[in-house]
């Protein structure tokens, strides 16, 4: 493979690392395109526990094409014949690619608090999402706004 091949291939492999940054992560004061101009409802109530969560990250693909792509060049140059080249490239493209996306997957994932309400129509519900600052503690009277789909806590 020659070098401006190779070149290619990296810029290829960078940009879609970049663009796999570039995906918008919701938050409490962060609303979605689908989210503007939908009417939610709105129920008060006060917190009665907050704890601490992971939220999980996601995979895009971009991460495991982007790693399959350096994978398969590396892996390209394990051996000196030409069947050992393909053998390499493709064992390299299968690892870089699960790489990739468990990297993608750990570098998206955040840090989230999981609020529990207690509403002032007596029901108790629970709600995940990014943590704000200040956070929320016990007793700290909050709105809870709801679309029928995604929940949050406000102040």
């Amino acid at each position: 493979m020659s070098v401006s091949i190779l070149r290619r291939l990296a810029l290829v492999a960078a940009l879609a690392l970049a663009a796999a940054g570039c995906v918008p992560v919701p938050g409490p004061n962060v609303y979605g395109p689908g989210q503007a101009a939908r009417v939610q409802s709105v129920e008060f109530g006060v917190v009665e526990s907050v704890r601490d969560v992971r939220i999980a990250g996601f995979r895009t693909g971009a991460g495991s094409v982007s790693g399959a792509m350096v994978g398969s060049i590396a892996g390209s140059y394990a051996g000196g014949s030409w069947n050992a080249n393909v053998v390499g490239s493709i064992i390299g493209a299968i690892l870089g690619g699960v790489i990739g996306g468990a990297m993608e997957e750990g570098a998206t994932q955040r840090q989230g608090v999981e609020i529990t309400v207690r509403l002032d129509s007596g029901a108790l519900v629970a709600i995940v999402q990014d943590v704000e600052e200040p956070g929320f503690k016990p007793g700290d009277r909050v709105r809870v706004l709801s679309d029928g789909v995604m929940s949050r806590v406000t102040r």
